[in-house]
């Protein structure tokens, strides 16, 4: 691909990642909307849409507190990973 075809996609993707932000925002805004409309209540129904809002509970490790509670089995439980991460300045 030359110079000018890279730019001309790197601006194209831009546009679109400035075009999914905005929607995203929307899309959350409105979320918000129908979160405040339903209260505490976990379920609503509007014509044919349901919506669930339930809590949901999660059980996670505290690699911090392990670490420093039990440094050894961190350590031999740790892995690393690499990945490349794309980015555009």
């Amino acid at each position: 691909m030359s110079t000018n075809e890279l730019e001309s996609k790197i601006r194209e993707l831009r546009q679109l990642q400035a075009l999914i932000e905005e929607t995203t925002a929307e899309a959350e805004t409105i979320k918000d909307a129908i979160k405040a409309s339903m209260g505490d209540s976990e379920e609503l129904r509007a014509g044919e849409y349901k919506v669930t809002w339930k809590a949901v509970k999660v059980s996670r490790i505290d690699t911090t507190a392990l670490r420093k509670a039990l440094p050894d089995v961190a350590q031999a439980f740790t892995r690393e990973t690499t990945t490349r991460r794309f980015c555009v300045a």
